[in-house]
């Protein structure tokens, strides 16, 4: 179905993915690591045909991929019309022009597809200044030949979102004269931040954290009721979303928060500064995992050193593993090869090393409902605790 928030000039932009990975990452890992740039590409609406990948011990500092590589890529790159290469890692800009005479259609890397999906999610002014920021950042060293890019494409479609469709903007100077607004835009938005956050200083503040596509605002909407976009895509959300919540007469803020994901852009994060202050002003962490995905340990890995990069990592944390059904599920498919009869339950998650490694550690389903009323209490008792050190008059006497 199309998006109608993506209308590209064909029916559908065709891309094929480009990665090269060390000789000691596994064909299972690199496996993975293309179908979450997959999941991006198709984010934003465009058809994955193909996937190369070279194993290196470092991409060819001209062309990323070796001589043979590449003349694979450009024989079926113009057999099959494609529209974009993908690469899953940043190019230099050096590599983006080389690539880009061979292959003569959009070379796309991990940084601007990201940027790219963060400008189609954007709803609110500070987020869309955000992103812009972001995106003039990561274009202005690439001037020299990213704007003679551009200015052949036609139509719009993925990476052409946000700057860079004037040729009036080629100019370096008018770039950073950009940059230097979006800047002055962004202090305002955060004086106005910084004042509705100072407004509400005395309630205690939570946030929602976690790897992208784990399930968080599907939590919100049920902790909250609220209606926040949730939708089975990378990065559904971009602009924070507080709501009030109140549990026995204790009150506190969530807040939804912006997907961490491997290799984010240290620009993106930077210039982000609004939404990722909701969780270093934060109180308490409600860390997020899918804990049906096979590396959810190294997605809890990227967010902790998110978290380390943001000066947030010392925060009471939480860690709430979600998508438990689907985790039943593919271990009831495991199990039923030795014991047809198995029936795993989520008593075998809680008594696992992960509970054990992460208390407090709560599991649920967020989508099904299962467990919530334990993460409720768990929260509470956090919350309280906070919230009665905060206002020691409002505590009740048998205490918490």
């Amino acid at each position: 179905m199309k998006n109608q928030l993506h209308i590209t000039a064909k029916e559908q932009e065709t891309a094929v993915l480009v990665a090269v990975p060390e000789y000691r990452q596994t064909d299972e890992k690199t496996k993975e690591y293309l179908d979450e740039l997959a999941f991006l590409t198709e984010t934003v609406g465009a058809k994955t045909l193909k996937r190369f990948i070279q194993k290196l011990d470092k991409p060819d500092m001209r062309t990323y991929v070796g001589k043979g590589k590449l003349e694979e890529i450009v024989a079926y790159v113009k057999e099959h019309k494609v529209d974009m290469v993908i690469f899953d890692d940043d190019l230099s800009p050096s590599q983006v022009r080389n690539l880009e005479r061979e292959l003569e259609v959009k070379i796309i890397d991990r940084s601007l597809l990201i940027l790219d999906i963060f400008a189609l999610r954007a709803q609110t002014a500070t987020a869309r200044a955000q992103v812009e920021l972001a995106q003039y950042r990561y274009l202005l060293p690439r001037l020299t030949n990213m704007w003679t890019h551009l200015s052949r494409q036609k139509g719009g479609g993925v990476a052409m979102r946000g700057p860079g469709e004037t040729e009036i903007e080629t100019d370096r100077r008018i770039v950073r004269d950009k940059i230097t607004l979006l800047k002055e835009k962004l202090e305002k938005f955060e004086k106005q931040n910084f004042e509705q956050r100072k407004s509400r200083s005395g309630i205690v503040r939570v946030s929602l954290v976690g790897y992208t596509n784990v399930g968080k605002s599907t939590l919100m909407n049920l902790l909250t009721k609220a209606d926040v976009f949730a939708e089975n895509k990378l990065f559904a959300t971009v602009d924070a979303t507080v709501r009030k919540i109140v549990i026995d007469n204790v009150p506190f803020l969530l807040s939804d928060t912006v997907g961490f994901i491997r290799k984010l852009p240290t620009k993106l994060i930077e210039s982000f500064k609004t939404t990722l202050d909701e969780i270093r002003e934060s109180d308490l962490l409600l860390h997020v995992v899918d804990v049906s995905h096979p590396s959810f340990e190294e997605h809890i890995a990227v967010v902790n050193d998110t978290l380390k990069d943001i000066q947030s990592a010392d925060k009471p944390i939480i860690l709430v593993f979600n998508k438990t059904d689907l985790y039943l599920q593919q271990r009831e498919q495991e199990l039923k090869e030795d014991n047809p009869e198995a029936l795993p339950d989520i008593s075998e998650l809680k008594s696992s090393y992960m509970a054990k490694e992460h208390a407090p550690a709560i599991f649920i389903s967020a989508t099904n409902r299962a467990n919530v009323d334990e993460l409720r209490q768990e929260l509470l008792r956090q919350v309280s605790k906070i919230h009665f050190e905060r206002y020691p008059n409002n505590a009740p006497q048998e205490g918490y």
